[in-house]
């Protein structure tokens, strides 16, 4: 890629961009963005869906969990264009109307986040781990949300919420 004097290739990889359509919570969206941007980075920047955290963008903390075809993801190590033609869940997409989702209901009535942060990660994880069948025991659902890194240290209160609708509604 070729830049004119007094341009940098930043400003030139700019305006290489692409039209993509994504599937959010149901929803088609057309865009044209940079092709290497992150599913994370797009939805947040370009949709506006600030639910989805920022953590570590290294894959490491789970923030960035998001629903894939009904798999959980971190968001922050795949391009958005990788996405076009599947079906994205965020937490934003899981309660219908006012009627909370089942495994948010269970994280407000265990008390399953202090800071907030990384709790629409953890929701999401949990969402895909009962639809997993990983949440047999405390052991199981341990392992399974391994990748949801929860600093504040609400761990045993994220199990109940687990546990809460693996033995009531499945999720």
């Amino acid at each position: 890629m070729a830049t004119t004097p007094g341009s940098s290739p930043t400003d030139v990889a700019a305006h290489d961009t692409l039209p993509l359509t994504l599937s959010v919570n149901g929803i088609d969206h057309s865009l044209q963005i940079d092709p290497r941007a992150t599913l994370l980075d797009t939805l947040r920047e370009y949709l506006g869906l600030y639910g989805t955290k920022k953590g570590c963008d290294r894959g490491e903390c789970g923030a960035c969990t998001v629903l894939v075809d009904g798999r959980r993801i971190n968001a922050c190590l795949t391009f958005a264009v990788m996405q076009e033609g599947h079906e994205i869940t965020t937490i934003e997409g899981l309660a219908e109307e006012d009627q909370l989702h089942p495994v948010q209901a269970a994280f407000v009535e265990q008390d399953a986040f202090q800071c907030g942060y990384c709790t629409p990660g953890q929701i999401i994880s949990a969402v895909a781990l009962l639809q997993e069948g990983h949440a047999g025991s405390e052991a199981e659902i341990r392992e399974w949300m391994s990748g949801n890194i929860c600093r504040c240290g609400a761990y045993p209160n994220i199990v109940a919420a687990i546990q809460q609708v693996a033995g009531g509604k499945r999720a």
